[in-house]
């Protein structure tokens, strides 16, 4: 394989990895070890991946126990606005396991020039000892703190932090605004540009993503024409089922909020990413790290050595996406609301926002282990409808189920069923349920102990694979 996904590495590694690398300070977001630079000396970017010896690999400290940090007083770096909203106490750190790993995955809007905002913010949890890791994507209008400046959205963190003095840069102020804010932080970064996401997918061949709900909005008629003439714009429809998208096709569907919302655009850019995962492993990518190491960081900016992905890359495979949980800070976690300048921003319940954080943070409970057959669906598609058995297979792993899908379809039938084999437990079997939406009418007992699954699910045609992950997310234990 000579560079095919090559500058997916970054992105794809920390997706399916579960090893902790060289850890950051929580105390000053920056890597243990490194003094922290002057307040009048921002971070410019890393533009290149360092390729020197990191420090030895040590467990990640529970945030628990840390002593109450002293945060930056407003105001104290550049002149920001005075915030039209009282700006909020720091939120307990939420306590992890000690070999967690978080990686924060951005996507820069940057066209030209030096300044962006991170349009795409997602937080990668990686728990080994659980075998699991969640992914957690954070709204860009999420009106936040901004340590030491004032009430910003939190995908200007990262710009203004390089351009105020923040002491370590765009890096530190966007690692201290999600700890202040949410009680987490990140221990690696890695961000691409859209140009650089484009390369991504196109040089994968391209990626099939599972699209759950039909989706219209603007689009180019051809990526080469004029943004600025309406008249090279048209309403274009994604429809559901599994899709394949080049780099330009899903560069758009992930953007794309001219006729949806951040929380609908967070649902698909999930969605683009377990497809890029799955392409990536069926590429056998992670096999040729070295090789593509120079073309990967072309595209990819991020604090990750050479050293540190190769100490990541024998578990890239060990995480089955039914072990990647999904969580959104979504609808039920945020208030709409317009500042008195015009922006309309999401104001976070500070609530309901840690009891998500806390749910989706704990996979000890959440996560079933590899070997728990219980927790095994065969899915067969009689839908009528191509690619619905790969929709639902993929609902289910959101609730955490391992789905197999028949490449076989069935004879058409009007209404799904679930028959459970008495394999798996009668809990298990309502998480079906509750999560295709179908009424426990449509389950039957049908005791099988030598089945290899617990449970088989046949697609019919009222089957509705679309659905909104962002609301009514399970709460916490």
């Amino acid at each position: 394989m000579p560079r095919k996904a090559s500058v997916l590495l970054i992105f794809i590694l920390v997706l399916g990895s579960c090893a902790p690398g060289s850890k950051v300070s929580r105390a000053t977001g920056l890597p243990k070890g490194t003094p922290a630079p002057d307040s009048g000396t921002p971070e410019v970017g890393v533009t290149t991946i360092p390729t020197g010896t990191p420090a030895p690999l040590q467990p990640l400290s529970p945030l628990a126990p840390l002593v109450p940090r002293a945060w930056p007083a407003p105001f104290t770096y550049d002149s920001p606005p005075v915030p039209s909203t009282p700006i909020p106490g720091p939120v307990p750190p939420i306590p992890l396991p000690p070999d967690t790993v978080n990686i924060l995955l951005l996507g820069s809007d940057r066209r030209t020039g030096t300044d962006f905002r991170t349009d795409t913010i997602l937080l990668l949890s990686i728990q080994p000892s659980a075998g699991g890791a969640a992914l957690i994507s954070i709204p860009r209008d999420l009106y936040v703190y901004l340590p030491g400046y004032s009430m910003q959205r939190v995908n200007t963190a990262f710009n203004l932090g390089n351009e105020i003095g923040y002491p370590g840069g765009g890096r530190a102020l966007l690692a201290d605004t999600l700890l202040y804010n949410l009680g987490v932080t990140f221990d690696y970064y890695a961000r691409v540009e859209m140009s650089g996401f484009k390369q991504i997918v196109d040089e994968l061949d391209g990626i099939d993503v599972r699209v759950s709900c039909p989706y219209t909005d603007w689009r180019l008629k051809s990526p080469d024409l004029n943004l600025d003439n309406p008249n090279n714009w048209q309403l274009f429809t994604v429809p559901t089922g599994v899709i394949h998208m080049n780099g330009d096709y899903a560069l758009w569907y992930a953007r794309s909020r001219e006729r949806s919302s951040d929380f609908d655009r967070s649902r698909r850019q999930q969605e683009v990413l377990r497809a890029a995962y799955r392409q990536a492993l069926q590429l056998g990518v992670f096999s040729h790290i070295p090789a593509l190491y120079q073309t990967m960081i072309q595209s990819v900016t991020t604090d990750m050595s050479l050293t540190d992905i190769l100490k990541l890359a024998p578990l890239a495979t060990k995480i089955d996406p039914a072990h990647l949980k999904s969580r959104f800070i979504g609808r039920d976690q945020v208030t709409s609301w317009r500042t008195p300048g015009g922006a309309q921003v999401l104001l976070p319940k500070p609530v309901e926002v840690q009891q998500l954080l806390v749910e989706a943070l704990d996979l000890t409970h959440n996560v079933a282990p590899p070997t728990d057959q219980g927790r095994t669906v065969q899915v067969i598609n009689a839908s009528g409808q191509s690619g619905w058995a790969e929709l639902a297979a993929e609902r289910l792993t959101y609730a955490g189920f391992e789905a197999s899908v028949d490449p076989s379809p069935a004879a058409t039938q009007p209404r799904s069923q679930l028959t459970d084999f008495g394999i798996g437990s009668g809990q298990a079997r309502s998480e079906i349920l509750s999560g295709l939406g179908l009424a426990s009418s449509a389950a039957t007992l049908h005791s099988k102990p030598d089945s290899p699954f617990a449970f088989q699910l046949i697609v019919g045609q009222n089957y509705n694979p679309c659905f909104d992950p962002t609301r009514n997310q399970p709460a916490p234990n």
